[in-house]
């Protein structure tokens, strides 16, 4: 845990994002610890947060794994209704890529906000 491992701090920082799902807004806290350990100038902040947001959705994208794997069997499966189920499961990859656009586009901020609380301020 230090000044630049970048790897171990965006670890640290995505098992915060996961910890703390509950609350809104958890992959800033996350990116802001892993921001905060790092220890470095604002980029290499953004770079951390980003990267721990990116571990903390790995869970997500083997969901879009499974989703896109089980997408062209089921108009076979379901005569009719296929169609509205394929369209689901593509709804739903949509709906899961957002989340991880979220999630690492806030664990960037987070990861900003983390070197700003440690360069600029007395925590």
């Amino acid at each position: 845990m230090g000044n630049g491992d970048t790897g171990l701090n965006a670890v640290i920082g995505a098992v915060v994002t996961v910890v703390t799902t509950f609350i809104p807004f958890s992959p800033v806290l996350g990116g802001a610890v892993a921001g905060y350990l790092q220890q470095e100038d604002s980029s290499t902040a953004l770079k951390v947060g980003a990267l721990s947001g990116a571990i903390a959705a790995i869970p997500l994208l083997f969901v879009i794994a499974l989703l896109g794997s089980v997408l062209p069997f089921l108009p076979a499966l379901f005569d009719g209704p296929g169609a509205f189920a394929g369209i689901f499961v593509v709804f739903a990859i949509f709906a899961i890529l957002a989340s991880v656009v979220y999630t690492v586009g806030l664990s960037a901020i987070g990861g900003y906000l983390g070197w700003y609380l440690e360069s600029e301020t007395d925590l």
